[in-house]
């Protein structure tokens, strides 16, 4: 695997037209991301998002990204989504490491810094500017809900939080923490949610 970059990854959006809906994760991936510089594009759990994207139309795919779903081939390669009502990004804008071998979850300290704050609230109006009704905004994950709800100011959002969509998020997730129920089950209803979520013009 590559090192990891832990270079900032700007929020995606559409090249034109409003924006209905904001997706947050997390942090960028070491494999995704931090590597291809574009919200979730190549990270493992990214690979469910962008299928619900495709699924409701707000994204096109190249097809040869499917093949191997990667960051640093995506960003040799020169493949890019393309995104439309929809915008990308992250609690945390760049994948948190001591070292540049390893991830470790952002903390508290480095999600309330200033800069984040004022980052993610720009990020947010610009999400919301022109829109006769609340932007529809989902966070996945623990980390990423409870920053969002720490902004001292925002536009009007119609908030809505699913689990992380890691193998480890949807175990944690489920019920009785996902015993007895299989990894692929857990997939195929997240995705199903958030396809639910993107459906609404």
């Amino acid at each position: 695997m590559s090192r990891i970059t832990g270079r900032p990854v700007p929020a995606l959006f559409p090249q034109s037209g409003p924006v209905s809906v904001m997706l947050f994760g997390e942090a960028p991936g070491p494999r995704g991301a931090d590597q291809s510089g574009i919200p979730f594009w190549g990270d493992g759990a990214g690979i469910t998002v962008y299928r619900a994207l495709v699924v409701t139309g707000r994204a096109e795919v190249p097809e040869a990204a499917w093949e191997d779903w990667n960051g640093a081939r995506f960003k040799s390669l020169g493949l890019a989504p393309r995104l439309k009502g929809t915008a990308l990004s992250n609690a945390y804008p760049a994948c948190p490491t001591k070292d540049g071998e390893r991830f470790h979850a952002p903390s508290n300290r480095e999600l309330l810094s200033p800069p984040n704050l004022e980052r993610l609230a720009a990020e947010l109006t610009r999400a919301s500017a022109g829109l006769a009704s609340p932007l529809r905004v989902v966070a996945f994950g623990k980390r990423a809900e409870w920053v969002l709800n720490q902004l001292p100011s925002a536009p009007p959002l119609a908030f809505h939080a699913l689990p992380h969509p890691s193998a480890q998020g949807l175990l944690q997730g489920a019920p009785n923490r996902g015993k007895g129920l299989r990894l692929d089950d857990l997939r195929n209803a997240w995705l199903g949610r958030l396809v639910d979520l993107l459906a609404v013009p």
